[in-house]
C-alpha cells in the first residue's frame, strides 16, 4: 500500500499516464523536490514504480497492471492513434484485430466502416463491434486468458492460418530499441506470428511508453511491420532503422 495520500494519488497518475516526472509533481503537490524523490524511492522500494531519470514508470512486468488501468494509461495518445489507423482501412476489407488496449481502440473508431470481415481473438474488440451491422465479426476461438480477454493456443493459431488477411492490426506489451517487438505470453507471440504471416499488410499500433518496458519473447521486428502508428518520435537510431526497413512511422 502507497505509505500516504500523496504517495496514492502519485501511483494514480502513474497508472493514467504511464509516467511521472519529480517536476511536475513538485508543482503539483507545492513540496520539494527532495520529497517527491523520497515519495519515488518509497514506492519503487514496495515494487509499484520503477525509478528513471526524471521521474519514474510503471514496472516492466504488464501482469502487475490491471487490465482496467492499462485501458487508462496513455488515454489521448490511443485514442490518436486508433483514429488514424482506423482511417488507413478501406470499406470491404478483411482486418484482424489482435488482443490489446490500443486494438480495442482501434475496433471502437471502426464502428462506422461498412462492408468489414473482421476477425480477432480478442472477446473484447468482438463485443464493440457486435454493435455495428456493417461489420462482421468472427472470433477465433481457444483458450481464454481471463485477464483480458485473449484467446490463445493452438486452436487459435489454426483458425487464423486459414485466412489471408487484407490487414492485421497489432500491439504489443513492449519495444525494444533495437526494433523487436516483444510480448510476454509464448501462446499469444504464436498467434501473433500467425497473424503477420498471414496479411498482405501489417499496423502496429503502440504509443512510445513501450518502449521504457521490456518483455521476454520476440514476436517480429519492426522490419516485419508496414506501418507503425504511434504517439512521438522514435529514437533517432530506431527511426533510421526504420527506414532502412522501409517501414512507415505514422506519428498520430
Amino acid at each position: 500500500m502507497a505509505e500516504n495520500f500523496r504517495q496514492s494519488e502519485i501511483l494514480d497518475i502513474a497508472r493514467r499516464k504511464g509516467r511521472v516526472s519529480v517536476e511536475k509533481l513538485a508543482r503539483r503537490f507545492q513540496t520539494s523536490a527532495q520529497t517527491i524523490r523520497k515519495d519515488l524511492s518509497d514506492l519503487s522500494d514496495t515494487g509499484h514504480l520503477k525509478r528513471v531519470h526524471g521521474g519514474a514508470i510503471l514496472p516492466e512486468n504488464a501482469s502487475v497492471i490491471g487490465y482496467e488501468d492499462r485501458r487508462k494509461l496513455n488515454h489521448t495518445a490511443k485514442t490518436r492513434i486508433a483514429k488514424a489507423c482506423a482511417d488507413d482501412i478501406p470499406e470491404g476489407a478483411c482486418v484482424f484485430l489482435n488482443i490489446g488496449t490500443t486494438t480495442e481502440a482501434v475496433a471502437r473508431e471502426l464502428l462506422n466502416h461498412t462492408a468489414l470481415m473482421v476477425v480477432t481473438n480478442n472477446l473484447n474488440v468482438a463485443n464493440i463491434l457486435s454493435a455495428s451491422p456493417q461489420i462482421d465479426v468472427m472470433v477465433a476461438g481457444g483458450t481464454l486468458r481471463r485477464s483480458d480477454g485473449g484467446l490463445v493456443g493452438a486452436m487459435t493459431t489454426k483458425l487464423i492460418a486459414q485466412f489471408k488477411f487484407d490487414y492485421a492490426v497489432i500491439g504489443c506489451s513492449a519495444l525494444d530499441h533495437d526494433g523487436d517487438i516483444l510480448d510476454f505470453d509464448i501462446q499469444e507471440v504464436d498467434v501473433s506470428q500467425t497473424i503477420i504471416a498471414r496479411s498482405r499488410n501489417t499496423f502496429l499500433v503502440s504509443d512510445t511508453s513501450k518502449l521504457q518496458r521490456t518483455a521476454p519473447v520476440k514476436i517480429a521486428s519492426l522490419e516485419n511491420i508496414d506501418r507503425f502508428y504511434t504517439d512521438a518520435p522514435l529514437p533517432p537510431s530506431l527511426g533510421q532503422s526504420c527506414a532502412a526497413w522501409g517501414t512507415e512511422l505514422v506519428q498520430c
